[in-house]
């Protein structure tokens, strides 16, 4: 009989001894330059975590962006943007190759800074001196002046809501020279100047003159500007009710507390209005609506709002869900619920903080497999397994509660590797939703590895076709697990989550897949 004591330590020697440690202090590997800046651009977050400070994760973001190719940091930016819809990250790398790139910077600024807010986000940025110049300088400035000439009068009027900077302040530090009459009233009415109303644009007309009375306006429509230049205003429960029914799909789920607070829904046929189109299917898909998102919104809605809206927002998540590939074989789900998956899943931000959780994520990820997949097995864990029932007929809402309200403690991510291997159970593939920092297993580790590693191997002897995937919901650099034929490492979350993990449990997609998904992107 072989030596078990002896077989073990060699075994831990023919894997890769761990470079790192993570922020949590626990043994880890270091991801190269290339695969950290494509996790961070995956989850676009420059807000504190539960282990790194904002400025901590910005240092991160522009040491990496120093230490790949221009070319490819303007790929990370594209995709960032195009693929991962994030604002903040993609923002930075554009900003950041008006030092590095300029030219690059300039091909693709117009693909990455493509709506107002984006805008504002990078000239925030470049004024800040965070990417090492405090100026706007002359082509970045070149490149906002061409962005407000491409734009109609009544898109720049649309697009001035909104601070810090605000419109106003950009148009003041640009100087756009303007080419019509009504560019040049509209320039002028923006920045506080004097300006002849003839010359005005008519939507701009038409919003003064609703300003001055809007209780004149009871039988007519509502002026067609943004939303948030009405909700300011003293408005009456009739106009709050038109407001209601012309809101696009992402502003009903985000105001509907407002709405509520207004009156809206006295009236029974417009909260039946709201609750068809909050279910939708259609413009649930136009909206790319997160999971999560309605999940935060169905448990942020007051009192006030209607059952039928709030049951519409359970009905949206169940067709968000339905989009959740199925995955052939055994499937074993290992959510995170230890202390630090109470942090924001987009960090810390002063005054606008998500309520959504890492947890609430990591609940979320687990609860739509067992929903999608007969044969999904959740496990949660912290310093330990965690035990909990999850039946798949219940919602999605109601299992993420459940695993949401489960205790925790310090984070461990062997511990429900260990527990497969200890009782030899098999599957095909092993999924961990965390923020990846154990620590836990370190304390007792003997050996230069990682125990995730150690005990995947393990696992891998049983079942030599399974594979791991390392879902990391705040990317910081390094991995509990490498990167190889049968280990995915994803950074961040959206809804391309789960099509990723079908598509590499299903052998169409390689374990670098953020990097190489980059690389494709063409500038």
């Amino acid at each position: 009989m072989a030596n078990k004591s002896l077989f073990g330590s060699l075994f831990g020697k023919l894997l890769p001894t761990a470079d790192a440690v993570n922020e949590a202090g626990g043994r880890a590997y270091s991801l190269t330059p290339k695969q950290a800046l494509a996790q961070y651009a995956a989850t676009g977050c420059l807000n504190s975590t539960f282990y790194a400070t904002a400025q901590e994760q910005l240092d991160a973001a522009l040491e990496l962006a120093q230490k790949n190719e221009p070319e490819f940091v303007a790929k990370v930016a594209l995709y960032a943007r195009e693929q991962g819809f994030m604002k903040d990250m993609p923002a930075l790398l554009t900003a950041a190759l008006s030092v590095l790139s300029p030219g690059l910077m300039a091909e693709i600024f117009d693909r990455v800074i493509d709506n107002p807010k984006m805008l504002r986000n990078f000239v925030q940025i470049m004024r800040s001196g965070t990417v090492g110049r405090k100026s706007l300088g002359t082509l970045p400035k070149r490149m906002i002046q061409q962005w407000l000439e491409a734009r109609s009068d009544e898109a720049i009027f649309r697009a001035s809501v909104g601070n810090s900077p605000s419109l106003a302040d950009i148009i003041k530090m640009t100087h756009p020279k303007p080419q019509t009459a009504s560019r040049k009233a509209l320039y002028a009415y923006l920045i506080g100047k004097d300006y002849g109303e003839a010359d005005l644009p008519e939507c701009v007309r038409d919003y003064e003159r609703f300003k001055l009375n809007p209780a004149a306006y009871l039988k007519s429509e509502l002026p067609n500007v943004p939303m948030e230049m009405l909700t300011g205003l003293k408005l009456e429960k009739r106009q709050w009710k038109q407001l209601a029914r012309k809101a696009s799909w992402q502003q009903l789920r985000m105001n509907l507390n407002t709405f509520a607070r207004h009156g809206a829904f006295t009236d029974g046929a417009v909260a039946a209005e709201v609750a068809r189109k909050l279910r939708d299917p259609e413009l649930i898909e136009k909206a790319k609506a997160f999971p999560y998102q309605l999940m935060i919104a169905y448990t942020m809605a007051s009192e006030d709002v209607p059952r039928n809206v709030k049951e519409a927002l359970q009905d949206a998540m169940e067709i968000a869900i339905g989009r959740v590939p199925c995955v052939a074989g055994k499937v074993w789900v290992f959510p995170d619920v230890s202390g630090s998956m109470r942090s924001p899943i987009t960090g810390h931000r002063k005054g606008s903080t998500t309520a959504v959780q890492c947890i609430d994520v990591a609940a979320l990820v687990a609860a739509a497999f067992v929903r999608r997949n007969i044969e999904a097995n959740v496990m949660p864990f912290s310093d330990g397994i965690v035990p909990a029932n999850l039946n798949p007929r219940d919602t999605v809402l109601s299992n993420a509660k459940v695993l949401a309200s489960l205790p925790s403690g310090g984070t461990n991510c062997s511990a429900p590797l260990r527990y497969l291997n200890e009782r030899s159970v098999r599957a095909d593939l092993v999924v961990y939703v965390s923020d990846n920092e154990s620590w836990v297993d370190s304390l007792r580790s003997k050996v230069g590895v990682t125990e995730t590693m150690r005990e995947w191997e393990r696992f891998k002897q049983r079942n030599p076709k399974a594979k791991l995937v390392c879902l990391d919901l705040v990317p910081s650099g390094t991995t509990q697990a490498l990167d190889r034929k049968d280990i995915l490492n994803i950074g961040g979350f959206s809804d391309a989550v789960f099509k990723t993990i079908a598509e590499f449990a299903e052998g169409t997609l390689t374990s670098d897949h953020w990097v190489g998904e980059i690389e494709k992107m063409s500038i």
